[in-house]
């Protein structure tokens, strides 16, 4: 089972267990329907702030990559120069 799944199958018990603990509280049907509002507003927080968290999380690792690439690209640029170089030392070198 995916990390995800999980974490939204966690998110969803919470969230029931939530509305039902406060559906069978003993208040008036105003506080009660305040209350869900407040809680639904408290986990849409949550979760955009897991969303930026995660945007942010893949954002760092695709720059990490992106630099990885960069540096190998150089690192194959100049093993192709001194590879070159190297051919046409010893091609001076035969004549």
């Amino acid at each position: 089972m995916s990390t995800g799944k999980v974490v939204l199958g966690a998110l969803a018990g919470l969230a029931a267990g939530a509305v039902l603990g406060i559906l069978f509280a003993p208040d008036k049907g105003s506080d009660t329907r305040k209350k869900i509002a407040n809680k639904g507003k408290d986990s849409i927080d949550g979760l955009k702030q897991k969303y930026q968290d995660a945007i942010d999380q893949i954002s760092s690792r695709f720059e990490s990559v992106k630099e990885k690439a960069s540096d190998f690209y150089d690192d194959g640029k100049d093993l192709a120069a001194e590879a070159k170089r190297t051919a046409s030392d010893a091609a001076s070198a035969v004549k």
